[in-house]
């Protein structure tokens, strides 16, 4: 790619995005869920930005997730209005909640426990509002949710019968298949994902719910998913950008991920054979997801500024504004002077976005765009 694409004299750190990845990324998971027959609900919490999120959709139809209400609110404002809020609602939250389907947000909520349920149905009540609700069922132990046909869903479903609270649907995110050691190990957590949702809304259909959303979603298992019967959504959001906990699982290459930090070589230790550069843990993340994988790759692969990696260089280590470079093979670092500016490749390319504004744009034909904003923070 050309050099005059890259802001080379914006300081450093900051985030690049590849637009050409990007667009690669989300055409091979909208042709591998085509003949599944499931609608993609893609999950905005990785961009958090209206622009990325435009390039899922060639029609009216904008379906997302999104894991704050802040994110709710922004993305409605820039036309996103059907939205499941993929976290178990608080009730410090519901007033929120009131003001979004307020402006004509159809905003779908989630929740897993009876507790939470009264205490939605008793604002609901008070407040005379109509709200959707899924259920978060447990598909692989990972985190929240109810198990599969639990005794408590059909609690649920009977409280809610006949209320303003209108259960629509079940939900689940198979979490595990990030601890994946082969892709015949992901398909196994997709039909798992995938039985565990169909079998809890046949149970709540037997009860006389209407259930219209049968939804599932992690990366892994989106694309690696054979068999969607009784699904109707897939919920994922990191396929867009992929990081290296995603190479590592095999989910994609090194070479399919959009997402760098730019940083510029500051100094050297050279008895250590080390590299200094101007992006720490602050820049890059704290996350270390790779660790645990077959190959950890520290806090990032160390790539040139046109996106090749170089050797066997990774951040090794980390502090809050310095990042140590060295060679995984111990060899000394030779020929990154000070002042040489680098890509770093991220594990977890959501956890490494949230530290930043918005991205530099690499890519982006027949638009004079060189930056996009992005949001943080729940408020």
């Amino acid at each position: 790619m050309p050099m005059k694409q890259i802001p080379i004299n914006q300081e450093t750190p900051y985030l690049l995005l590849d637009i050409n990845k990007l667009d690669a990324n989300i055409a091979r998971m909208k042709a591998h869920l085509a003949p599944l027959n499931v609608t993609l609900r893609p999950h905005v919490k990785t961009n958090k930005s209206a622009q990325v999120a435009a390039r899922f959709f060639s029609t009216a139809d904008k379906p997302i997730t999104v894991s704050t209400l802040h994110e709710a609110d922004f993305f409605a404002q820039h036309g996103f209005t059907d939205i499941l809020y993929g976290v178990a609602i608080a009730p410090n939250k519901f007033e929120h909640v009131r003001k979004l389907i307020s402006t004509g947000v159809d905003l779908k909520l989630i929740l897993d426990n009876v507790q939470s349920a009264q205490l939605l149905l008793d604002f609901s009540s008070l407040h005379h509002l109509p709200v959707n609700v899924l259920l978060e069922i447990d598909s692989d132990g990972h985190r929240s949710g109810l198990p599969p046909c639990d005794g408590e869903i059909e609690q649920i479903a009977r409280l809610l019968q006949g209320s303003l609270v209108t259960l629509c649907g079940v939900m689940t995110h198979a979490g595990n298949s990030y601890n994946s050691r082969s892709l015949s190990e992901i398909e196994q957590y997709a039909n798992q994902e995938r039985d565990a949702v169909v079998s809890s809304a046949e149970m709540l259909r037997s009860l006389g719910v209407n259930v219209t959303i049968v939804s599932v979603g992690s990366t892994p298992t989106a694309l690696f998913s054979k068999d969607l019967t009784g699904v109707t959504e897939v919920r994922a959001g990191v396929f867009a950008f992929f990081d290296l906990v995603m190479a590592g699982l095999g989910v994609c290459k090194a070479d399919d991920i959009a997402l760098s930090v730019v940083t510029t070589v500051i100094g050297h230790q050279k008895e250590k054979g080390w590299v200094i550069v101007d992006a720490g843990w602050m820049a890059l993340s704290r996350d270390r997801g790779t660790a645990n994988q077959k190959v950890d790759q520290g806090y990032g692969i160390v790539c040139d500024m046109n996106g090749r990696p170089i050797g066997d260089l990774i951040v090794s280590a980390a502090n809050q504004e310095h990042g140590i470079i060295s060679s995984r093979s111990g060899k000394h670092v030779d020929g990154l002077p000070v002042g040489t500016p680098l890509r770093i490749l991220p594990n977890h390319a959501c956890s490494t976005a949230a530290q930043y504004d918005g991205y530099y744009l690499l890519n982006l034909d027949g638009s004079s765009d060189t930056y996009w904003p992005r949001i943080n923070g729940w408020q």
